[in-house]
């Protein structure tokens, strides 16, 4: 899986959000907002991390369950791959 080119993440007045720059901007009009836990998993998929790596990374800053973790990072993957942001 890996993020689809053309959308960067900026932390706009206290905000993380994602929005779409160059070509990208003809088929994704809006924004992505995230939360700081959104924007560490996005940081991690920008630097090519797998899913194990992406639990880890929630694991180590969160100190969460592994299983918690795998939740929400599938959560968080289905409503990118949905929005348009991911490739599978």
């Amino acid at each position: 899986m890996k993020l689809k080119e053309g959308f960067v993440l900026r932390k706009v007045a206290g905000n993380f959000v994602v929005f779409p720059v160059g070509e990208t901007t003809v088929d994704f009009s809006g924004m992505l907002a995230l939360n700081e836990t959104g924007a560490l998993l996005w940081e991690k998929l920008s630097e090519g991390a797998q899913k194990s790596q992406l639990c880890d990374a929630l694991c180590t800053e969160y100190e969460i369950s592994y299983d918690t973790a795998i939740a929400d990072v599938d959560a968080f993957i289905k409503k990118l791959a949905d929005a348009g942001y991911i490739e599978l």
